[in-house]
């Protein structure tokens, strides 16, 4: 028996994502549908000598990631809708104070309490834009679990290397359904460790003054080195500052380390592409039922091909621009009322050929509803 080859749900697979890539410290409030990530990890996370911590609340939650974050620790939480709202002021600190943290949202059905049971890719534009004010995110998802297992252990490589939050947007689909898993051997994939600062005990330490390629080294807050950590538009010492250039420089410097990368961040499978004369353009569980469809539809001489995505925010602008040129028309797949369709259309030269395949009545998009809006589509000679 192959101890390496497992069947479990999706938030297993993010679950020994997590652990593979070095997580110490877990506090979160259980909510449908992300509740069996802190279920675990509440008896996998003490055995490995790390901290699980169950708050009273989300706010609570994605505070003491916060704080545990700044010690050292590799931080988690993990939540569905309702709980990632209550978590967005707490989003924007982290931002603002550059304090490394991987948040998971399992999407369900919304808003409010909506449907805590059943699908939904509805929370992609509040993982953009939940927090306020001017702002980079990096927001990452998946369709299978092999790449649940990958993407987790990139968020949190992400995480660190440009000092930011990190958002998995999986879906209930992703989360409860169940497929093999393959946990690879240490080293087999990349982990990327905390960049700690080489200046020594009682010499000027700036907290966020970033080295040449743009990465800024941390002390452990409570170690050797004292330094201010604020919410508020701040020095490279951490002292709140409302100083024009301060505030355009910060700015520009928390928004520009994530755009600048896009090309490094960016993941994607695409499937077919180079002759396509319909792309799929999908993410999640609904990429799926798109593959299915492709995989259907190619032997049977039709031209069509998909790309998905894994990277949403910040949104592949140029790489939709690129892939979709040659397209005679473009439907995107998801389970919302179009919000990745509206930066597609944003990306490409004609708009107009860009179309809609979704649901959003909490039931999962089957192959046949997105071939159902392919006919309408040729029906209408596109």
């Amino acid at each position: 028996m192959n101890e390496n080859i497992k069947f479990v749900q999706g938030n297993e697979a993010c679950v020994e994502g997590a652990l593979f890539a070095g997580l110490d410290f877990f506090a979160g409030y259980p909510i449908t549908p992300s509740t069996e990530i802190a279920e675990l990890l509440s008896i996998r996370l003490p055995q490995r000598g790390g901290k699980f911590i169950q708050m009273e609340d989300e706010i609570a939650s994605m505070c003491a990631i916060i704080g545990a974050s700044l010690t050292g620790s590799k931080v988690m939480t993990a939540t569905s809708g309702p709980g990632f709202s209550l978590m967005q002021e707490a989003l924007g600190y982290a931002i603002m104070a550059e304090i490394p943290c991987v948040i998971v949202n399992v999407q369900r059905g919304g808003p409010s309490t909506g449907i805590p049971t059943r699908v939904s890719q509805g929370d992609v534009n509040q993982a953009r834009w939940g927090t306020h004010g001017d702002h980079a995110i990096v927001a990452i998802t998946a369709s299978n679990h092999q790449d649940v297992f990958e993407t987790t252990v990139e968020a949190f490589n992400i995480s660190e290397t440009y000092r930011t939050p990190v958002i998995l947007l999986y879906d209930e689909v992703i989360g409860h359904m169940r497929e093999r898993l393959i946990v690879p051997k240490e080293g087999e994939v990349p982990s990327v460790k905390r960049l700690k600062t080489s200046v020594r005990e009682g010499v000027d330490y700036h907290p966020y003054l970033p080295r040449e390629d743009g990465r800024l080294p941390m002390s452990d807050f409570g170690g050797v080195h004292r330094y201010n950590v604020t919410g508020l538009f701040h020095d490279m010492w951490g002292f709140p500052s409302d100083n024009p250039k301060v505030v355009h420089d910060l700015l520009r410097h928390l928004v520009d380390k994530i755009h600048n990368n896009v090309n490094q961040i960016t993941k994607y499978k695409s499937y077919y592409l180079d002759d396509a004369e319909c792309i799929l353009i999908s993410y999640g569980s609904a990429a799926r039922s798109a593959l299915h469809v492709v995989d259907y539809l190619r032997p049977r001489g039709e031209k069509i091909g998909l790309l998905e995505l894994q990277t949403l925010w910040p949104f592949p602008h140029s790489l939709i621009s690129e892939k979709c040129r040659k397209a005679k028309y473009v439907i995107v797949v998801e389970m919302n009322m179009g919000q990745i369709l509206k930066e597609v259309r944003i990306a490409v030269e004609e708009p107009e050929k860009i179309f809609l395949a979704n649901r959003i009545d909490g039931v999962f998009i089957t192959p046949m509803d997105i071939r159902n809006i392919m006919r309408l589509i040729q029906g209408k000679g596109v």
